[in-house]
């Protein structure tokens, strides 16, 4: 069977809303297994949100003080992976798939891919590095990946750094990597690209990596 997309943009959202709302979609999907698959486009509030990997929280280096001050919250959070940060100036990807082929790994290399792709059509060249999450340029790390999935039903996403406050992740060892940095689409261009054209973008690689190459 042939499975339709639908593409969805919330604008900016709480990520604790964001959350709720995705789970309440992939219960929904597990229900009527025939309906679209989903592709969610949004931006959050400053936020620190810390994944399932052991040892996480102790990656977090600001104390209450200071992330009141800087006026960003700490959630912990059901995805895989180490500590992120969300804010606005990055675009959040929430795919919400049913992975027929049950093969979480063959997920993940997917959405690298698309990744991969949509810098290269902004003349960036990008990709992995061995033993790492995440879309990297040479060692700074421009997008993170972290996904969970229930009854094979993917939510959580990515975090693609258009132009972020690069600041605030000095609050944290980004995914608990020390030996890298952290830089955005701002920081490897002279001429930023609108978000619209991001969007765009993506939504083409997606579905060719997803659907045309690979169903």
């Amino acid at each position: 069977m042939e499975q339709t997309l639908k593409i969805i943009d919330w604008g900016p959202s709480a990520y604790t809303q964001a959350v709720d709302n995705q789970i309440d979609l992939v219960n929904a999907k597990k229900a009527d297994p025939s309906s679209p698959d989903l592709l969610i486009f949004t931006e959050h509030s400053p936020v620190f949100t810390i994944g399932s990997r052991t040892g996480a929280e102790s990656h977090l280096l600001w104390d209450q003080k200071t992330l009141k001050d800087k006026g960003i919250e700490v959630h912990k959070t059901n995805r895989g992976g180490d500590i992120t940060y969300h804010g606005p100036g990055q675009l959040i990807i929430y795919p919400i798939l049913s992975l027929h082929k049950r093969d979480l790994a063959d997920y993940l290399r997917k959405l690298e891919i698309v990744i991969i792709r949509v810098l290269q059509s902004f003349e960036i060249d990008a990709g992995t590095r061995e033993g790492k999450t995440g879309i990297w340029i040479e060692d700074r790390k421009i997008c993170a990946i972290g996904v969970a999935v229930k009854s094979w039903i993917t939510y959580h996403g990515l975090a693609l750094n258009i132009n972020p406050d690069l600041s605030h992740f000095q609050g944290i060892i980004p995914c608990g990597i020390t030996d890298g940095s952290v830089t955005s689409l701002q920081n490897e261009i002279s001429t930023l690209p609108e978000k619209k054209l991001i969007k765009e973008r993506f939504v083409v690689e997606f579905k060719s990596v997803f659907y045309e190459l690979c169903k």
